[in-house]
């Protein structure tokens, strides 16, 4: 998957949660690389001013659509929108709109709350690649990104709803990417730790739990800028992973070489700091907040 080298340059983009965070970031660096992009939320003003934004550089161009990604047919009228705003088949697609949730364990989550997470973080994924998909084959060169964390590996305790579906977003990316073999279509999934996005807010987390995301967030976070610029490039060298930072690349490493003794420190942690949720749940809370 390496025969175009500017998949991100002058592309047919529909980004969404484009509002803010991580989704604003990439639409904005694929407007400078003379992209046009369809920048999709459920915040109506949040998109606006992200378009507001595209107006005032000096290439790339945009359009906002309203779009609430765990509704089949929002995701619909946003395909058939993209494709005729473009007059042309869409040519990327980054399936980046995502919740934050976390801080209480299996059993007392409860299912509105399971069902509300996984209906953004895994349906939108499911709805964004199964609708685009055939535009991108259409189009024939450029690709899928999707926006995960390191919460899809982690298995951090108190964050099982947010983990399950990230896991669940770096299955459906491996797939496609080994269904497109052969093809001019890149598939990327970005699976970070702390990028300073809303998510930490906007999300539903206990209090304690928020409290500490958000000041690690602050304090270690890389900006959504930095993230969104390094995944585009990597999205052009036709590269799946992307795990951005030291920190989720040692527990990427340790999950897979070492998988008894990492399960066993989460669980260490949990007993030792259960206010939080454990602390090592926090750096799952990752992803722009986009709904």
């Amino acid at each position: 998957m390496s025969k175009s080298p500017n998949r991100t340059r002058n592309a047919n983009a529909v980004v969404t949660g484009a509002g803010s965070g991580i989704g604003r970031a990439f639409a904005l660096e694929l407007a400078r690389r003379g992209s046009r992009v369809v920048c999709s939320d459920i915040d109506g003003d949040r998109v606006k001013e992200t378009v507001s934004m595209i107006d005032r550089l000096t290439s790339g161009r945009a359009h906002p659509v309203f779009c609430d990604v765990s509704v089949s047919e929002d995701v619909d009228e946003l395909a058939a929108q993209a494709q005729e705003w473009f007059g042309a088949p869409t040519s990327l697609m980054i399936n980046n709109a995502g919740v934050g949730i976390g801080g209480k364990p299996v059993g007392e989550i409860g299912i509105d709350d399971w069902q509300w997470a996984l209906g953004i973080n895994l349906w939108g994924m499911v709805y964004g690649s199964e609708k685009f998909l055939p535009q991108l084959r259409e189009a024939g060169r450029g690709g899928l990104i999707n926006v995960a964390s390191t919460a899809a590996f982690s298995a951090a305790p108190g964050m099982a709803a947010y983990n399950v579906g990230k896991a669940g977003v770096l299955a459906l990316s491996e797939t496609i990417a080994a269904e497109l073999g052969g093809t001019d279509l890149a598939v990327t999934v970005l699976c970070p730790t702390f990028v300073k996005t809303n998510v930490a807010v906007d999300g539903r987390i206990t209090a304690d739990a928020s409290k500490l995301a958000g000041t690690l967030m602050r304090y270690t976070g890389l900006s959504p800028d930095r993230v969104a610029k390094g995944t585009l490039n990597a999205h052009d060298r036709g590269q799946l992973y992307v795990v951005p930072q030291l920190d989720a690349k040692a527990i990427w490493s340790a999950k897979r070489h070492l998988p008894r003794t990492y399960t066993a420190g989460l669980g260490l942690l949990n007993r030792i700091l259960p206010q939080t949720g454990t602390p090592s749940a926090v750096p799952a809370l990752t992803t722009t907040v986009g709904e």
